[in-house]
């Protein structure tokens, strides 16, 4: 199986560079990204991360952060290649998104563990549920958080099926929360079908 390139230093723009290609990568990027948003209700989303958005995510963090030395740079990679798929996964930011920071305080208190309830579903096979926060814990007992980090691991069967045509579906199965996105819109299907090998 091959799997979608980590990013190294020599993929990255120097910081000089990335001034100039700044608005136009920006662009690129983001026309990207709207193939790879689902959302889930009108109170969470999944983004799915890939090459091109880690690409921009560590081109932005070095440069606000000014970081143009070789150990700086490593670290940046090292805490975004993770978040890049291997082939046989979705890689997903999954946002809890209430615009009213109260509201949002009470509703992460009553949506402890969502984040182990996010699920894909290909066809009519067994759903896959996300696989949270690999890096570090971001929830205790009393409330979750609103940003969670997500891998959905496909089965070879899956991956098949979805290259085969077969409708793909979202949602989230909790106390709280419940929704499902079924079929996923084609252009996300079909953005999300090339992380897969």
């Amino acid at each position: 199986m091959s799997a979608m390139q980590k990013l190294t230093r020599d993929d990255l723009f120097s910081l000089e560079k990335y001034a100039d290609v700044r608005d136009e990568f920006r662009g690129e990027v983001l026309a990207h990204k709207r193939n790879r948003r689902i959302a889930l209700g009108t109170n969470a989303a999944l983004y799915f991360e890939d090459r091109l958005t880690m690409h921009y995510q560590v081109q932005e963090m070095l440069r606000i952060e000014r970081i143009f030395e070789a150990d700086g740079i490593n670290e940046e990679l090292e805490a975004y290649n993770p978040l890049i798929p291997d082939g046989s996964n979705w890689k997903a930011t999954f946002m809890v998104e209430f615009p009213d920071v109260d509201e949002r305080r009470a509703m992460l208190g009553q949506l402890i563990g969502i984040e182990d309830r996010v699920y894909v579903q290909v066809g009519d096979l067994d759903r896959v549920y996300a696989i949270a926060d690999e890096d570090l814990e971001r929830s205790d007992e009393t409330k979750t958080s609103a940003v969670h980090f997500l891998r959905f691991e496909l089965s070879r069967e899956q991956v098949d099926a979805l290259k085969n045509g077969a409708p793909l579906a979202a949602g989230i199965e909790h106390d709280n929360y419940m929704v499902e996105i079924s079929p996923v819109a084609d252009n996300i299907r079909e953005s999300l079908l090339a992380d897969l090998d």
